[in-house]
């Protein structure tokens, strides 16, 4: 197994594409060695999680604690190596713990964990309660009168849970333009497409009936995402949502847009491929 990526880590990245390859690199490793899955979600949402963490969150490795600090909840918690993997380049805690993901008596499991972990707000990977818990540290914020925003990664397939539309109108309802949502709608669920599965269009039209501020885009478009996070909120008195559409696999080419991706592990010449795809992308200063 090659490790050429934690030899680095000494040297930061310098803009939101180096940390996105940064993610995916240290993520096909840990999913390899630790023999788990769910890589095409982590490709999904390296971009999304890149562009927060270089240039919109703002928050402090050195003082993870500080009560000003913007919260960000992943709430697709099987995609929890794209935030470890960013936590551990922005130095809250050694990448050499990445490699031991998802082994016995690691901190790092495989849905992500909050315990013992700086930098991570909530534990999630059962669906559809990260919106709520997002959805209350924007009120306790309001009602604190504290400055700092919350920001939630959401999957599309848990969109299906009725807890996030519950959610929706509640923030609208007290009006919690702090609150900041993210839809990683990449169109593919565990086992099938999301239209086959419980079909969410016409999302964009949904999501401004329950009174949010509601804008699309290419959710790898880094330059994109900046400028769009870095106005929120969208609209004064409303919470903002970002419908991010993405690729499910992205950046190896046989992971992408495949629904087998979701649970299989990439390993033995999968694994080099991918490698070897994901070096050949490599961004160089």
């Amino acid at each position: 197994m090659t490790d050429t990526i934690t030899s680095e880590t000494a040297n930061r990245w310098e803009n939101a594409t180096q940390l996105a390859w940064r993610i995916r690199r240290h993520a096909v490793d840990m999913v390899n060695r630790a023999k788990t899955s769910h890589i095409g979600s982590i490709f999904s949402i390296a971009d999304i999680v890149a562009v927060l963490y270089d240039s919109i969150l703002s928050v402090d490795p050195l003082n993870p604690s500080d009560p000003a600090r913007d919260r960000f909840v992943l709430s697709k918690g099987h995609a929890g190596c794209a935030l470890y993997a960013a936590l551990a380049e922005m130095q809250f805690f050694s990448t050499e713990e990445l490699k031991k993901y998802c082994i016995n008596g690691s901190l790092l499991s495989g849905h992500i964990s909050h315990k013992g972990i700086p930098g991570i707000e909530l534990s999630t990977g059962s669906l559809g309660h990260g919106l709520s818990v997002a959805t209350g540290m924007a009120l306790s914020a309001k009602k604190r009168k504290s400055a700092h925003r919350a920001f939630v990664l959401m999957s599309d397939g848990e969109c299906d849970e009725g807890s996030n539309w519950e959610a929706f109108l509640f923030a609208a309802h007290h009006r919690l333009d702090n609150l900041i949502a993210i839809v990683d709608y990449n169109k593919l669920q565990s086992l099938r497409s999301v239209n086959d599965t419980l079909r969410l269009e016409p999302l964009r039209d949904k999501l401004m009936a329950c009174n949010w501020a509601v804008e699309e885009i290419d959710g790898h478009d880094h330059a994109a995402l900046a400028q769009r996070l870095s106005r929120v909120p969208f609209e004064a008195g409303k919470p903002s949502l970002l419908i991010a559409h993405t690729t499910k696999g992205r950046g190896v080419s046989f992971m992408e847009n495949s629904v087998l991706w979701h649970y299989r592990t990439p390993q033995g010449d999968e694994y080099a491929a991918a490698v070897a795809e994901l070096e050949k992308a490599r961004p160089r200063p």
